[in-house]
């Protein structure tokens, strides 16, 4: 059976919000892509994860951006600021990087096959 993956990138300001439950109709799946190297937007992050998990109980993943800079917060570190849960995956992440990023939608597609074979 060939498998057919469809991304909306949604920008993550709350200006547009208004787009978020239009995109968020009939939704799979999420990747939330966090800036490792800016804790001041790491509150926000946290507001659109849980406004998207709001939306429909989805599997989703945390993309740990920026992985590739010193100064960068850890995936485990993201997650114990951003009270994610431990069953969510929370990967290092690069979004420049083919290979790294193929590797957060890899999962991500894991996580919502694994749910529809339940």
């Amino acid at each position: 059976e060939d498998l057919v993956l469809y991304m909306f990138g949604t920008p993550g300001q709350r200006r547009f919000d208004f787009m978020w439950e239009i995109l968020a109709e009939g939704m799979l799946g999420f990747v939330v892509l966090l800036d490792s190297v800016r804790p001041e937007t790491f509150r926000e992050a946290r507001s659109i994860l849980d406004t998207f998990r709001a939306y429909a109980p989805v599997p989703y993943v945390v993309g740990a951006n920026k992985q590739d800079l010193e100064d960068a917060w850890t995936p485990e570190d993201l997650r114990i600021a951003l009270r994610i849960p431990q069953e969510i995956k929370v990967l290092p992440c690069v979004a420049t990087d083919q290979e790294s990023v193929k590797q957060v939608l890899l999962e991500l597609l894991y996580s919502i096959l694994e749910l529809m074979d339940e």
